[in-house]
């Protein structure tokens, strides 16, 4: 089966964009090269975005200028439009792929230790409570997502925790004792960053959820996870949003240093 035939315009709105795009093009007799000129990008871009490949879909400007050309009454700009807003069961497979070829990762955590920092025991303690299927090899996916911070060209990793997040006893206090030393080790890596927003700061901007910044290739897009399904966050107004409550959360935030001396205390105390 090839990449195009595999599309599911009937649950991604990027394979609805994808599909439709080619539909319209074809119906045409429009070559890649012809319809990159009509919506100024790319042969290659068009073949991108036809085969809904990751970091690929119309922008507002090219969704608007194949609506002209075909006539279609703004339907490519409200796909587009739809498809920021709607959660999305493709987009954390999207999220994953970006994720491999991330220069720089940031992450605010409000509940959970991220997935990329989490042990074998406190994933599998998190997927248990959710219900979710075929347990064994979600873990072993996560597992498999970790090794992007020890490849020998990884990514920066800068991780923001609320406080809350460090006592909450995943799997009980001996399995959560294990996952903060986890968490201390991976902090010693020369490219992972842990800082912790205490508790006395009381309310902060990271109240409304967790979020994750990634920067491919000099461009960052946002992955904001819920119950049902992500959101892959791409336009540039948005993204710019979320990098400044990213910001404001740090500002909040304890150094480096006394994050490390906080989680030790933390399961210190855990008995």
């Amino acid at each position: 089966m090839s990449l195009i035939e595999s599309l599911d315009p009937d649950t991604s709105f990027r394979h609805w964009i994808a599909a439709d795009l080619r539909f319209y093009r074809e119906k045409a007799d429009l070559s890649l090269s012809q319809m990159g000129r009509i919506i100024g990008c790319t042969r290659h871009t068009v073949s991108n975005i036809e085969h809904a490949r990751d970091g690929f879909n119309l922008n507002d400007h090219q969704a608007g200028r194949a609506d002209a050309f075909f006539g279609l009454n703004h339907h490519f700009a409200r796909l587009v439009r739809y498809s920021r807003s709607a959660h999305d069961p493709d987009w954390y497979t999207e999220h994953v792929g970006l994720e491999a070829r991330a220069s720089l990762i940031r992450i605010f955590e409000l509940a959970v230790i991220p997935g990329l920092l989490q042990t074998p025991d406190y994933a599998h303690a998190l997927l248990t409570a959710g219900r979710t299927p075929d347990i064994g090899d979600q873990v072993a996916k996560r597992m498999n997502r970790q090794k992007i911070l020890t490849k020998p060209t990884p990514p920066e990793l800068w991780v923001l925790l609320a406080q809350s997040v460090l006592t909450l006893p995943v799997g009980g206090p001996v399995m959560m004792r294990v996952q903060l030393g986890h968490l201390l080790e991976m902090g010693g890596l020369p490219n992972v960053t842990i800082r912790v927003v205490p508790d006395e700061e009381g309310a902060h901007q990271g109240l409304a959820g967790a979020f994750k910044l990634l920067t491919v290739n000099g461009k960052d897009v946002v992955y904001t996870e819920a119950n049902g399904g992500g959101r892959l966050v791409q336009g540039a107004s948005e993204i710019q949003t979320f990098a400044r409550w990213y910001d404001r959360i740090g500002a909040q935030a304890l150094s480096e240093r006394s994050s490390r001396s906080l989680i030790e205390r933390v399961m210190e105390a855990m008995k």
